[in-house]
């Protein structure tokens, strides 16, 4: 079993910074993929960006160039940059990590951006 336990949400205003943090726990060996879903209100989840074991990163195309995610391997957490932010950044931010086919969730972090 693998706890993933996120912080770092808040309330922002449009063009401001958030970093978003995600610790791992328990049976992380063989973690291979890391990455950060949104779910704003009344739309389904969606990936914002993910980071592999190797380091290799992908994004969503519309946070690109505004969201860095980075990952700290010695603390076992994975980070989430996000900069210039905007309103329909709003959302629960969830961190999920992916072991083979098992796929773990954290409980979620509220990121609100006022206009």
């Amino acid at each position: 079993q693998v706890q993933l336990v996120e912080s770092g949400g808040g309330l922002v205003q449009a063009g401001g910074s958030l970093r978003l943090s995600c610790a791992a726990s328990g049976s992380i060996f063989s973690i291979n993929r890391m990455g950060w879903y949104r779910r704003a209100p009344g739309k389904q989840r969606e990936p914002v960006a993910a980071i592999t074991s190797g380091g290799s990163t992908n994004y969503k195309d519309s946070v690109k160039g505004r969201f860095t995610i980075s990952r700290d391997n010695a603390k076992n957490t994975v980070y989430l940059q996000m900069n210039s932010l905007k309103p329909e950044d709003t959302a629960v931010y969830y961190c999920n990590a992916q072991q083979g086919i098992v796929t773990y969730w954290g409980q979620g972090t509220q990121v609100t951006v006022s206009s």
